[in-house]
């Protein structure tokens, strides 16, 4: 299986629709989320400083998300692709994220992007908050995070189409629907 980014704005299901598709195809799972809350909830130094960034809803800097990548991946079982979990979230970690493949020389794969309403998104995050008790997920940290996600990472998707790697998903009120979608595309990627 070819590596997988997947991509979407906060709430858009990234880390659910992963979790299905690592089930499936018995792939690597990188997700910055987890690795960062581990971090977090280890108390390390890189998780301190990735707290306060979070706590403020903005993006982790590159250099630190670069370096938590590159060892994570380094750590992977060869050959069998990663999907690639809440990065890259900028051009410039796109680009890096690239090199760091082709160093060794791999490629991105493909890019699946998942297309889901604001309204939706709110209301599955605000949910969540509620279930999980995450504290990244109340009202006004959300929205900081729309923003942020319409300024930084919203352009990638152009910066994808133009590597020949997008492939759009939206929302149509169901996840088996669009995970039946995100399945028959992979099935022609072996």
């Amino acid at each position: 299986m070819k590596n997988i980014i997947i991509f979407g704005a906060p709430g858009s299901g990234k880390g659910t629709y992963s979790d299905d598709i690592v089930a499936r195809y018995d792939m690597g799972h990188i997700s910055t989320g987890d690795v960062l809350r581990s971090e977090i909830k280890n108390g390390t130094e890189l998780g301190k400083i990735a707290q306060g960034y979070i706590d403020n809803g903005q993006l982790i800097p590159d250099e630190l998300m670069i370096d938590i990548l590159a060892k994570t991946y380094d750590a992977l079982p060869a050959g069998k692709g990663v999907i690639f979990d809440g990065f890259p979230r900028t051009i410039t970690q796109a680009e890096a994220l690239k090199k760091m493949l082709a160093d060794r020389k791999h490629d991105m794969g493909v890019m699946l992007e998942l297309i889901v309403d604001e309204e939706t998104l709110l209301a599955r995050l605000l949910n969540r908050a509620k279930e999980q008790g995450r504290a990244d997920d109340n009202e006004e940290t959300i929205k900081k995070r729309f923003e942020v996600y319409h300024k930084q990472t919203a352009p990638l998707s152009k910066w994808f189409e133009q590597e020949g790697i997008r492939n759009a998903f939206t929302w149509k009120g169901s996840k088996e629907t669009m995970l039946g979608e995100i399945f028959a595309f992979l099935d022609t990627q072996k």
